[in-house]
């Protein structure tokens, strides 16, 4: 079902899933194009980003954001075009990045609205590497891990966007890197085009002895993008005052209650008073100000143009195959930032 120019596609969340999302959890519903009103302008949605945070904002649980209500449009960062626009500065035709959600068109008032020009280079790269995952990465790493040349760093979800950017700056600042990632033919691309010192397949069921080897001096910084049985591998090559910037834990967003097995909270909370080590969760927009955000544009921008950092998108096609592709994110199944091209 393409984008028409008449009608608004939109994907709402029907019923609050437990553990993962299924066929009854979102539903594509088909509305009236709206129309802005005064100092409002109408966007169309060009590029969609997943993102794994998504999952939580389908349950009613506190958190650092609302919650999406039933029936109410599922929550993403958007690349977009203008439409119709009665705001003064943003013209017809103009790109820019939105927070308007899984549909084919909203209406903005211009609030946490970011201008992208007429023809931007590479329009969707601002949902990854020159957007919020790629920002995540920058901060996340250097302001929260603060690597050091020579130290360990070890990177879950390697292949990802965030994890894969992680990398890469590590290695930029002279760190040893090793990753994790699921699968060989990922493992092979953070190697071999990412630059990483090793990477390793969490399917592995010797993962943790893998890990020891691939570590011999220990671990300095894990960036946590997942959880499980990655995290528990690390714990016990954590270095005295570690850092551990703690971004996701994907690997347990489905989770309907606790992990099976045993209780791993005092082997972590001991490993972390043991070692000393320091570990912060955050939210990018929440923790870091404007400063560092001009920073990483700055820097990114520089190594982007310079070859430093490489980056790869997975493009699903079509609006309506968004919610398959996100129950494909959860489980790892990616190959890069995924963008839904909408339009």
């Amino acid at each position: 079902m393409p984008q028409a120019s008449a009608t608004n596609r939109r994907i709402v969340l029907a019923n609050r899933p437990t553990g993962q999302p299924d066929e009854n959890t979102l539903r594509l519903e088909t509305t009236s194009v709206p129309e802005p009103g005064p100092d409002e302008m109408l966007v169309r949605t060009v590029y969609l980003s997943l993102d794994p945070y998504m999952r939580g904002r389908m349950n009613d649980a506190k958190s650092y954001a609302e919650p999406v209500p039933i029936g109410g449009v599922m929550t993403a960062q958007v690349v977009g075009q203008v439409v119709k626009s009665n705001i003064e500065g943003y013209e017809v035709g103009e790109y820019v990045l939105n927070t308007s959600g899984w549909q084919d068109f909203a209406v903005s008032d211009g609030t946490q609205v970011v201008k992208l020009g007429k023809s931007p280079d590479n329009p969707s790269w601002s949902l990854g590497i020159l957007g919020m995952p790629g920002y995540t990465a920058y901060a996340g790493l250097l302001k929260i891990g603060e690597p050091k040349a020579g130290e360990t760093v070890v990177v879950a979800a390697a292949a990802g966007p965030v994890g894969a950017t992680v990398g890469q700056i590590a290695k930029l600042k002279g760190c040893r890197v090793v990753g994790i990632a699921g699968g060989s033919e990922k493992c092979a691309h953070v190697v071999e085009n990412l630059g990483f010192d090793a990477c390793l397949d969490h399917r592995s069921d010797d993962l943790a002895a893998q890990l020891r080897e691939a570590c011999p001096s220990g671990i300095d910084v894990y960036f946590e993008n997942v959880g499980g049985k990655v995290l528990y591998a690390v714990l016990p090559l954590l270095n005295p005052f570690a850092r551990v910037p703690v971004c996701g834990i994907v690997s347990w967003y489905n989770l309907p209650g606790l992990p099976d097995g045993p209780d791993m909270g005092p082997a972590i909370m001991g490993a972390i008073l043991r070692m000393k080590v320091r570990m912060q969760g955050f939210i990018i927009f929440d923790n870091f100000g404007a400063d560092v955000y001009q920073e990483f544009v700055r820097d990114m921008t520089a190594w982007l143009k310079n070859g430093s950092i490489s980056y790869k998108e997975h493009v699903v096609e079509g609006l309506e195959n968004a919610p398959e592709a996100f129950n494909q994110l959860l489980a790892g199944g990616n190959f890069g930032k995924m963008v839904v091209k909408v339009g």
